[in-house]
């Protein structure tokens, strides 16, 4: 039979490396969602901004990608019987959304409403014209 010795900080360990996984994924939870639909003329990208004011909201669009930068100035106060409470959230985020086709950035539009950012992304003529159907020809006998 073999001995181990046993070392304490070894399960102190583990436990640190568990509360660390448990925090960055609170951490990339606050990132905004976000839904890509393309249609033969456009991409629609749709991203949930709860809590954001649209002033707070800076969207840079390039051929290839659209990068979303907000912050979040949440605060809740309530008084009970002489009691305050009081919640807040502040925070800053980027999000950058790679395109899977090339759009005409200059034409980009957004509209805001209810935390919910819409862009219509026009695709590029290039992009709008990248599948062609080809006739074959029958040979003449």
């Amino acid at each position: 039979m073999m001995l181990t010795r046993y070392n304490p900080w070894q399960e102190l360990n583990a436990l640190q490396r568990q509360m660390d996984s448990l925090f960055e994924q609170k951490v990339t939870a606050k990132a905004p969602v976000a839904e890509l639909h393309e249609t033969d003329a456009a991409l629609i990208l749709k991203l949930e901004l709860p809590g954001v004011e649209a002033k707070d909201v800076d969207i840079q669009v390039s051929e290839k990608a659209v990068s979303v930068t907000a912050e979040r100035k949440t605060e809740t106060k309530t008084e009970d019987k002489g009691n305050v409470r009081s919640e807040f959230y502040y925070g800053k985020f980027q999000r950058v959304i790679p395109l899977p086709a090339r759009i005409q950035n200059t034409d980009v539009k957004a509209e805001y409403k209810h935390g919910i950012l819409n862009l219509t992304l026009p695709k590029a003529e290039a992009e709008k014209n990248k599948v062609v159907k080809v006739n074959l020809e029958q040979p003449t006998a």
